[in-house]
């Protein structure tokens, strides 16, 4: 059995206008005091026969963390757990926390795969989105990654922002891919209820649905045409530097999480983690609910496959491929989906509405 490690870090120095996931102001004690509790739900977990082959510390902003903080985790894992020697170990990371002296602290931990915030090339459309960096201070974070060795880096990217037109969207995936990155995750904006972006201003100013699909294809069209090849709804790729440990979770394969608000798929069963640092901090075993008895049934395995452009193999689902092969010809004819005869995968196309294509595929 192997498993991935996601370990959710809830700090954050400053809440950015459009975030809704959980996090908290960082203190130093309170930072202490939660790395303690990370490090007994390892020891509560923890399985020596198991081989760990993934480990993500999300955020919030994981990076906000110490060298000592990081590294004793990471050992815990490893005395816990078996740890690959290979393990894929990612690190989110605010720009603005990545100085040359950080970055070759982390590299020591064993962390070899970074996932910096960037967002966008533009640094009037960094202020609209309540990012506390520069355009000019993301470059210099990933120039200075590489310095420190590291060969796997990742940059967020976010479209259809505020009054965003296709020619800001082109300079910020030329500029984004002509730094040494090897990974793109681009996420179109969404205004979730309760964060500042929830508001008339911010709304009237977004781009509509049908620019919103237009600027999408033209992201994925540029990113293709350097390199970064789509494998996932929001994920795009250099050849062989797909995330390990997001494609976990949509190849339904077991995953820990570990923090306030992690959720794990784990041992045949789905639980969440409550939305609590002081009930983390406070409780000697997190405490979870669980939110599937039974997952990775076939509505759900269909639905997650869907999401990778490797798509659905036919021979996976022997009970229910006949009745998708029979659906798909509506939906190959309006390039939503293609099929070679084993397998169907959606297009771009068909991503902008998989929801709909694959409610009607899979329900």
């Amino acid at each position: 059995m192997s498993l991935g490690i996601y370990i959710h870090v809830p700090f954050c120095g400053k809440k950015c206008a459009y975030c809704d996931f959980y996090s908290v102001s960082w203190t130093k004690v309170q930072a202490e005091d939660y790395v303690d509790a990370v490090l007994r739900n390892i020891r509560h977990y923890g399985e020596s026969g198991t081989n760990v082959d993934t480990v993500y510390f999300g955020g919030g902003t994981p990076s906000l963390l110490s060298y000592k903080q990081l590294d004793s985790i990471l050992n815990e894992i490893g005395r816990c757990f078996s740890l690959d020697a290979d393990a894929e170990i990612t690190l989110e990371a605010n720009p603005c926390t990545l100085t040359p002296d950080k970055l070759r602290e982390l590299r020591s931990t064993g962390v070899n795969r970074l996932s910096i915030g960037m967002q966008s090339m533009i640094d009037d459309e960094l202020k609209i989105l309540g990012r506390v960096h520069s355009a000019d201070r993301g470059v210099k974070a990933v120039m200075d990654a590489v310095g420190a060795g590291f060969e796997n880096i990742s940059c967020d990217l976010m479209i259809a922002l505020p009054d965003q037109k296709k020619e800001s969207l082109q300079y910020s995936v030329e500029k984004l891919t002509a730094l040494p990155v090897q990974h793109i995750s681009a996420y179109i904006l969404k205004t979730e209820n309760g964060t500042a972006f929830d508001c008339e201003e911010i709304k009237r100013r977004l781009p509509d649905e049908d620019e919103s699909a237009e600027l999408y294809l033209e992201m994925v069209r540029l990113l293709e045409e350097r390199g970064f090849m789509q494998y996932e709804v929001s994920n795009f790729a250099k050849k062989g530097f797909e995330s390990r440990h997001n494609c976990r979770y949509w190849k339904c394969l077991d995953y820990l999480g570990i923090g306030p608000a992690a959720h794990s798929c784990y041992k045949g069963k789905r639980f969440a983690v409550e939305r609590d640092i002081a009930d983390f901090i406070a409780s000697e075993v997190q405490n979870i609910t669980i939110t599937d008895e039974s997952p990775c049934g076939f509505e759900e395995y269909a639905m997650l496959r869907l999401r990778l452009k490797e798509g659905l193999v036919f021979s996976d689902v022997p009970e229910h491929s006949a009745e998708i092969e029979k659906k798909l010809p509506p939906l190959i004819k309006e390039g939503y989906a293609e099929t070679d005869g084993k397998r169907v995968w959606l297009t771009a196309k068909g991503f902008l509405m998989s929801n709909s294509v694959i409610e009607y595929l899979v329900f």
